[in-house]
């Protein structure tokens, strides 16, 4: 029997090379390109004195915080048709992008954002597999870099955050749970999972299923367990670069 190797000729448990570029584009509040490997993310934050609708409406107090997401017609091998030119989103986009949203939600105190619509694009410049739990890792950053521009124009009072916010993926890989794959290794996978974590370790988010295969109590413990190792490994580099960036002591 050949011995478990991986395409990239990584161990089982380990990430791919990770780093984030702050201030990727000039014109939003914060900015972060992410990459995963081959897997490229523009996340960018805008923060506008503006709410929803249906806020104002219901009266409901805070702020609000929306993601979209898109992959770029160039970040597939065969070019992919943007979403405006079909009129409309295809569910997948829409799908993440809800994720998006609900992962950066999670770790917030919309109350202390008041007045203010935090928007949060994802762009996807390169597909390698992971582009969502890429893109939720850099929204976190874009985020809060852009918040912290508020707090030092004091136009909020504190830092909305309260925890931050990571993900990865992992799978059974040719009969081996593996961390974060690239597409090559997803596409053949037959148990895919999407964990999303905060830095305090709580889950907020386990999306997984057997593609056309089934897996056992003790696969999902191994799967959940690589999920926290890397999902804390990643935590520990965005406050790092927090660090670096804000000079703060404590930028969750």
């Amino acid at each position: 029997m050949s011995e478990f190797s991986r395409h990239d000729g990584r161990e089982a448990d380990a990430l791919r090379t990770i780093t984030f570029d702050a201030d990727f584009a000039a014109n939003a509040t914060g900015s972060v390109l992410v990459s995963f490997g081959n897997t490229k993310v523009i996340c960018g934050a805008t923060i506008e004195k503006k709410l929803p609708g249906w806020m104002r409406a219901q009266n409901v107090e805070g702020g609000w915080l929306t993601a979209e997401y898109s992959m770029l017609p160039y970040s597939t091998h065969d070019r992919k048709q943007r979403d405006s030119s079909k009129g409309r989103l295809d569910g997948r986009s829409v799908e993440i992008q809800r994720l998006i949203g609900r992962s950066l939600r999670a770790v917030m105190d919309l109350k202390k954002l008041p007045g203010y619509t935090l928007w949060v694009d994802c762009d996807v410049l390169q597909a390698d597999g992971g582009t969502r739990t890429a893109s939720i890792t850099g929204a976190y950053l874009a985020a809060r870099l852009g918040v912290q521009k508020l707090i030092e124009k004091e136009a909020i009072d504190e830092n909305p955050f309260n925890d931050s916010v990571a993900a990865i993926s992992v799978g059974i890989y040719e009969d081996q749970p593996v961390l974060d794959l690239p597409y090559i290794e997803d596409r053949d996978a037959s148990v895919d999972f999407n964990v999303v974590m905060t830095g305090s370790g709580q889950y907020v988010e386990v999306q997984g299923t057997g593609e056309e295969a089934t897996f056992s109590e003790e696969q999902l413990g191994a799967l959940l367990t690589l999920a926290k190792e890397g999902c804390r490994e990643i935590s520990t580099m965005q406050t790092s670069f927090l660090t670096q960036r804000l000079l703060v002591s404590n930028p969750s």
